[in-house]
Parts: C-alpha cells; sequence; structure tokens
C-alpha cells in the first residue's frame, strides 16, 4: 500500500489548489478523481457559461449597436439556430473540448500522483480506489456538489436538463421552462432568449436571487423582462410531464409548455458513498461538512474539507480561497478563513455582483444599519457609453462607520465590486474611503456620492 502525506479526494478547483501547493513545500500528494480533473467549473460550469454569455452579449449588441452609430445598417447576423451552433463550438474549446488530460498531465509532472476513480474512506488513514488502498496523513475532501433535483411529481434526472446540458448542448431549443431564479437560472435564460429561444423562468420565491438587494433583483428582473425571458415569481412547481418536451404544471393551475425543462434549484454537497461513517463523521442530506476556521472537520485532526462540499460559498473563487488556508495549515502556517468578504456573481448582461450582507440581513444580525445607493445612469461613463442601466447599494454599519456589505448591477459590476471587497475585508472607515480617488470617467465612480452620503451620516442614533 502507497502511503502519502496528503491524500486529496476529488479533483477540482479546491483540489487543485491544495495539492500543487503541498508539493510544492515538500509533500507526497495523490489526488483521486472518478470524473474530471478540475471538477465541474472548467467544463460544465464557469468557463463554457461565461463563454455562451458573452456570445450572447455580444450578438445582442451588434444588433442594436446601429443605434449609436458604431456599425452599419448593412451589417446582417447569422440565423439564432447558425450562431448558436458557432458560440457552441467556441465554448467546446474552451471548455477544453472536455478533456482534462492535460490538466492531469500537469499535476503528474508537478510530482503529483493522479488516480482515477471514487476514492472512499474504508478506515482511519487508508481510502480504497477500486481495488487499491491508499495511506495518508492528512485527508483533504473536495467532491463538489451535485445539481439538486426538487421533489416534483414527474421530475426526473435523465429527462429534465441542469447545467451541465445547458452548456454542452450543441443545438439551441426553440422553447425553455427554467425552474429556479438564481445565478443559475438567471444566466442560462438570458443566454437561451438572446439566442432567440423562448424562455421562461419560475421562481418559488417573491423575487429573483431573493438572498441580495430587493432594488437589484428588481433590476435584474427589469433586464431579463427587456430581453423576452418570462418571469413568473412567487410560483410554485407541483408536477411535470416531461414525456414529450416539458410542460410544468403550477399550484395556481396554470400550466407551461417548452421544449426543455432547466433544472437550476440549488446543488448540494456530494457526499453520497465517501465512507464517512468509517471516521465517526457524520453528515445529513443536503449540508455540507462542518469545518472550522481553518478548514478542518468537525471533530477531526487530520481530515480537511473546501469547496462545494462544505457548503459554505458555492463559488470556485471561495473553493480555492478556503483549499490556500488548507495548504497553508498543512504546510505549518497557521491559516484562518474569514467568509466576510467572499463575492457573489451573476453573470448576465448587465452583471450583478454582491459581497458581504444585504441590509436586510444586517438587520437581522442586530447592526445599527444605514445604507445609500445610486444608479449607474448618474456616472460619466455611463453618458458616454450609452450602459445605463444598474445601480450600487452600500450597506454601513453606523456604529463603526465601516461597510458591511454592497449590492451592484450594472455593466462589468463583478469587476468594479473589488473596491468594496477590499473595504469589508479590511475593514476600512466609510470616511477614508471618500477619500479615495477613481479614474474619470469609470464605472467605478459610482461609489463616491453613496460613500459621502455615508460619511455624511450622524455617528450613532440618539440614545444609543
Amino acid at each position: 500500500m502507497n502511503t502519502y502525506d496528503v491524500v486529496v479526494l476529488g479533483g477540482g478547483s479546491a483540489a487543485e489548489t491544495v495539492a500543487t501547493t503541498v508539493v510544492r513545500g515538500g509533500k507526497s500528494v495523490a489526488l483521486i478523481e472518478e470524473r474530471l480533473v478540475g471538477g465541474d467549473c472548467p467544463y460544465f460550469a464557469c468557463m463554457p457559461s461565461k463563454a455562451m454569455l458573452y456570445s450572447a452579449e455580444i450578438r445582442h449588441r451588434t444588433a442594436v449597436a446601429h443605434s449609436l452609430g458604431a456599425v452599419s445598417r448593412s451589417l446582417t447576423l447569422d440565423d439564432n439556430r447558425t450562431a448558436y451552433r458557432t458560440a457552441a463550438a467556441r465554448r467546446h474549446e474552451i471548455a477544453e473540448r472536455l478533456d482534462d488530460s492535460s490538466r492531469a498531465r500537469e499535476l503528474e509532472d508537478a510530482g503529483i500522483t493522479v488516480r482515477r476513480g471514487r476514492g472512499r474512506i474504508l478506515r482511519p488513514r487508508v481510502v480504497e480506489v477500486g481495488d487499491d488502498h491508499i495511506g495518508w496523513t492528512d485527508l483533504v475532501i473536495a467532491v463538489g456538489s451535485a445539481a439538486d433535483m426538487p421533489d416534483i411529481e414527474g421530475l426526473t434526472r435523465p429527462a429534465a436538463w441542469t447545467s451541465e446540458e445547458v452548456y454542452t448542448a450543441t443545438e439551441l431549443p426553440d422553447s425553455v421552462i427554467v425552474l429556479g431564479g438564481g445565478a443559475v437560472g438567471c444566466e442560462a435564460a438570458q443566454m437561451l432568449a438572446r439566442f432567440g429561444a423562448k424562455v421562461t423562468i419560475v421562481q418559488s420565491a417573491p423575487r429573483l436571487i431573493p438572498n441580495e438587494e430587493a432594488t437589484v433583483a428588481e433590476a435584474l428582473a427589469d433586464v431579463l423582462r427587456q430581453d423576452g425571458v418570462g418571469l413568473r415569481l412567487n410560483a410554485k412547481a407541483v408536477r411535470t410531464d416531461l414525456r414529450d418536451g416539458a410542460t410544468v404544471f403550477l399550484s395556481d393551475g396554470t400550466r407551461l409548455t417548452g421544449q426543455r425543462l432547466v433544472v437550476a434549484a440549488g446543488r448540494s454537497p456530494r457526499l453520497d458513498g465517501l465512507g464517512l461513517h468509517a471516521l465517526g463523521i457524520r453528515s445529513s442530506p443536503g449540508n455540507g461538512l462542518e469545518v472550522d476556521e481553518q478548514c478542518r472537520v468537525r471533530g477531526q485532526q487530520h481530515v480537511w474539507a473546501a469547496g462545494d462540499v462544505t457548503g459554505v460559498a458555492l463559488y470556485t473563487h471561495a473553493a480555492k480561497y478556503q483549499g490556500r488556508v488548507i495548504a497553508a495549515n498543512l504546510l505549518g502556517r497557521e491559516a484562518r478563513a474569514d467568509y466576510r468578504a467572499i463575492p457573489r456573481g451573476v453573470y448576465t448582461d448587465p452583471s450583478v455582483a454582491c459581497v458581504g450582507l444585504s441590509s436586510e440581513r444586517a438587520r437581522q444580525q442586530g447592526y445599527d444599519v444605514v445604507s445609500a445607493s445610486l444608479d449607474v445612469r448618474h456616472t460619466a461613463r455611463a453618458a458616454a457609453t450609452g450602459l445605463q442601466a444598474g445601480r450600487l447599494v452600500l450597506v454601513a454599519d453606523r456604529r463603526r462607520r465601516t461597510l458591511l456589505g454592497a449590492a451592484a448591477i450594472g455593466p462589468h459590476a463583478e469587476e468594479w465590486i473589488g473596491e468594496a471587497v477590499l473595504a469589508i475585508r479590511a475593514e476600512l472607515t466609510v470616511d477614508l474611503l471618500t477619500d479615495v480617488v477613481h479614474a474619470f470617467p469609470t464605472f467605478s465612480e459610482i461609489y463616491e456620492p453613496p460613500l459621502q452620503e455615508l460619511a455624511a451620516m450622524p455617528r450613532q442614533r440618539e440614545g444609543r
């Protein structure tokens, strides 16, 4: 039996981060992946989705650009189906043709042993892969998550699409029903609609992206409606019929039909079959492994977890962050995770970017909340480009005079949210932030009026 200093179950973003870092630190490492090295992100999620969204955005902007005098009116576009096939071919290249051989080879060249198969904990300090047993001193669990299938009559995984089918399909569906109005559902809906599909989102909550600021969610809804996406908010799907196309029955008696049903109702950690009981680790369906600030599994000295399997923040950048924390601790450099400033994004056009607490959640946690906002149209860059849709909301703690959260929708908001990410992580005061100079004309200038408003707030409510 081969024994390694570190064995990593999973081969996604968190796993690669841990493995490549600790092997450079001199530890022996084995990485076990049953599917594709790299995880879902390069092949079925982050990269292919952003590739398709970009193609859809370019097609959309080209169609309206002549109104700004940017292109000739004689410019013609390919028909929807041809354009979609072309975009899908480009996406396939960006997704590395669903071939992980080069990624696996890079890991092996770095000195990491890559094993193919489903890893399972056999007993303390031993995992099995097929008929082989592998010993470990430290075990890192980074097996990711899988798309949820809601308990709805008639809904079956083979007949319904998830984001994986959306971002590997080569043909454009004529019509699509999307169950779920979170980031994945909104992105897929806009992309498909901009290529010409008839799309309807069914969202059980009263608004899209319900955990974010209401005004930002409302602005996103307006954007999707302008793209022709139908929104059924506060609607509950009670039955589906997927035998010939897709039919969804809502609790109010409404019947929706489409060619495809896309399920975007969240994700759950892949914990089944890992053999966690062999280490006395308990888990419940839908919940991630509980970890401490060092990303060590609770109650375990030499077992760690990172990425979606922890349920902390289901983003690639969060997985990599947890991977860095684990790697530092494995190499003897104490590190602790701080999740206050993990950015969240919806990569529609315009995009949504949020960080920290919404005003509602901040109040629920007992903060003395004050907020300020500004519409993108008030920036000089908006006037110059004509890209005027969007809004920034800043949430602050009146007592400490620091930002608690920020939510934005606007052109490239995922880029200029970085200022708020740093401000929250570093606990910079609004008084200091008002002294930051932004380049002119940029969308980042949108921070200045709200920050000045927050800096002018009374130090504390009377009587407190």
